[in-house]
């Protein structure tokens, strides 16, 4: 739903989550450029590992526990980092507003990494593409923001191209898994549009610090009910979890750093190819047409919105890793 997990003004450097656009790519801004590129392939890929290890980790331990770690050794990766740029920096504007976004994170990644265990990576990656669209729907009435008929079109093929993932019908309108999917999508969605609005008051080291602070209370009290200590092999396995959900969010900061948003969101879409390729090679799943076709129409319609946003000299939402 990895998600950091990934969704302000100028921040610090190599964790701006949201940095200014970048001029238009000219000859001198071609190296920047491509190492955002390289950047955002590198998210991708690290974030769809990330999915493929709760996978793998939830056929023995919940995936509430899955989650708990996830944030634990996440944060552990993320401290010296956060540390390094500045304790002067951790102190809350908004504490209520910081909780609030934290508890939505919390219900996202909870639904995220059940929905990883019952639905194919694929499907689960071209549904969690819809995040955007929730936070561009939220941010109407939460931050009072005016979107025109293009935008609003857009957003009405999108929800569309999740129809077309979802395929209601038969006995049930929705599967399990992307109901859990969606839910996901649409609290990563608001976790967005408050990270925007933190973003006047707070540091992004600020917002990230105690988006962690939050997660691991939340998710450890899901989690204890159908607790069980990890083995070995199951700690090494949530150690490189946390890794990758690290990597993917210092690469997706730093992608952003270097480049507009619209230039690099497309290499995102590489998500649902790799997520496709890996799901067939380890999970033996075979997704089919219109998963890539509902895929396809929900990414092309936020690629389109973070267009008309950047036309209008607006800053686009935030991405996030789940």
């Amino acid at each position: 739903m990895l998600a950091a997990s990934d969704w302000p003004p100028a921040a610090p450097r190599n964790l701006d989550l949201n940095a200014s656009p970048s001029p238009p790519a000219t000859a001198s801004t071609a190296s920047p450029v491509f190492r955002a590129v390289l950047y955002m392939a590198i998210a991708s890929i690290s974030m769809v590992v990330m999915h493929v290890l709760v996978r793998h980790l939830s056929l023995a331990m919940h995936p509430f526990q899955v989650a708990f770690f996830r944030n634990v050794f996440g944060f552990l990766f993320l401290l010296p980092i956060l540390w390094r740029q500045g304790v002067a920096q951790l102190r809350p504007e908004r504490p209520g507003l910081l909780l609030v976004r934290g508890i939505s994170d919390a219900v996202a990644m909870l639904c995220f990494f059940t929905a990883l265990g019952l639905t194919p990576l694929a499907t689960v990656t071209a549904l969690s593409f819809t995040a955007p669209l929730f936070a561009t729907a939220l941010a109407i009435p939460i931050l009072k923001e005016v979107v025109g008929i293009r935008r609003a079109l857009s957003l009405v093929v999108g929800f569309a191209g999740a129809v077309v993932v979802v395929r209601p019908g038969g006995e049930t309108l929705i599967t399990a898994g992307a109901a859990l999917t969606l839910v996901s999508a649409f609290f990563w969605g608001l976790a967005l549009v408050f990270i925007k609005l933190l973003s006047r008051t707070e540091s992004t080291v600020s917002i990230t610090f105690y988006a962690a602070v939050v997660l691991m209370p939340i998710t450890l009290v899901a989690a204890l009910p159908f607790w069980s200590w990890p083995s070995l092999d199951q700690l090494g396995w949530l150690v490189a979890l946390g890794a990758t959900g690290t990597l993917s969010q210092l690469c997706l900061s730093q992608s952003l750093r270097l480049a507009d948003t619209s230039v690099v969101l497309p290499v995102d879409f590489t998500r649902l190819i790799w997520s496709a390729l890996l799901g067939f090679v380890l999970f033996a799943e075979i997704p089919d047409l219109a998963t890539f076709l509902g895929g396809t129409i929900i990414f092309s319609s936020v690629v389109y919105i973070t267009y008309r946003e950047r036309l209008r000299g607006r800053p686009p939402l935030p991405l996030k890793v789940p």
